[in-house]
């Protein structure tokens, strides 16, 4: 049973169509990628999650129950790419506040947001205001008000905004500490180098529809174009590459990127060297990157297309 279930919801404002049937299946404990450009439908989508929302029609089922806004959102965390905080509260006080809205015991609260404090190492910053903060420092402050009632699910809109490597990586530990927990984590970003990293499944909206949807890994095979990166430890010579097996898309002194011809394979490709008396020091398939099927589907006019790992 899936800890999220969203069945053919929509959402319209005026004539506008934010959200149009949109399905998807988000398991406990995934990393989920919510991804699609500026004016996809990701923030509508997020909002009917949350309860911010009502959709239009369809059904949002949480933990296997009908969501109930009102009784279930203390099982959300919900960090918006727009910023939260009281500028004028010291930090400390700041997350003890957020955290018995959330229904924590002042106690409770007091401790665990200690205890975030030194693993993220805020523990100076507790006397400090939100104005004197930067951009990150902000950023860490919010993921910890976010994951600090330890909720089922957690959606996180933009998280390593602002952030430096040392910290992008720091709240990115967090995330996978979190997933392997139990939790189950929405991870919505414009970086898709990101989601490639992080995400273990993703969907794609546009215009308010789901176009795609599957697991990183099978995505990425499903658009591949049977491009294969050859090195070899001799020089390669213009009679080495005159065959129909492949095109050659890019050559060096001691490697060829290629393109297979319909009906081959790559075994194909390696007997062929083989033949030629060169000796293959590598040979890797290029997969497309998530950033590539991205643009290709989102600049075309796919239709939806669901992946199975």
């Amino acid at each position: 049973m899936p800890l999220l279930e969203l069945k053919h919801l929509q959402k319209s404002f005026a004539t506008q169509k934010a959200v149009n049937d949109i399905s998807l299946q988000i398991e406990e404990g995934q990393i989920f990628g919510l991804l699609g450009p500026n004016g996809a439908g990701k923030t509508t989508l997020i909002r009917m999650i949350t309860g911010i929302f009502y959709p239009d029609s369809g059904e949002i089922f949480l933990d296997g129950k009908k969501f109930d806004p009102v009784n279930d959102i203390g099982k959300i965390g919900y960090m918006p790419e727009e910023r939260g905080l009281y500028k004028k509260m010291k930090i400390g006080e700041q997350a003890l506040y957020l955290a018995q809205l959330k229904g924590l015991k002042k106690m409770d609260a007091t401790r665990k947001i200690k205890t975030w404090f030194e693993r993220l190492d805020m523990e100076s910053w507790w006397n400090k205001k939100v104005e004197d903060l930067s951009k990150g420092m902000s950023q860490k402050l919010q993921f910890v008000t976010t994951i600090l009632h330890e909720p089922r699910l957690i959606i996180l809109d933009e998280p390593f905004s602002g952030l430096d490597p040392v910290n992008a990586n720091l709240i990115k530990d967090e995330i996978y500490n979190l997933a392997q927990k139990g939790s189950t984590v929405i991870f919505s970003t414009h970086r898709m180098e990101q989601v490639e990293e992080i995400c273990d499944h993703i969907a794609l909206v546009n215009k308010g529809q789901k176009i795609l949807d599957g697991t990183v890994k099978q995505v990425r095979h499903d658009f591949k174009e049977h491009l294969y990166r050859v090195e070899f430890e001799n020089e390669l010579m213009a009679e080495h590459l005159a065959i129909h097996l492949f095109e050659v898309v890019k050559k060096g002194n001691q490697e060829v990127t290629i393109k297979l011809d319909p009906g081959y394979t790559n075994n194909d490709v390696l007997q062929y060297f083989i033949h030629k008396d060169l000796k293959i020091s590598a040979f890797n398939e290029i997969l497309p990157s998530l950033n590539d099927i991205f643009i290709k589907l989102v600049e075309g006019t796919p239709t939806a297309r669901q992946f199975t790992s």
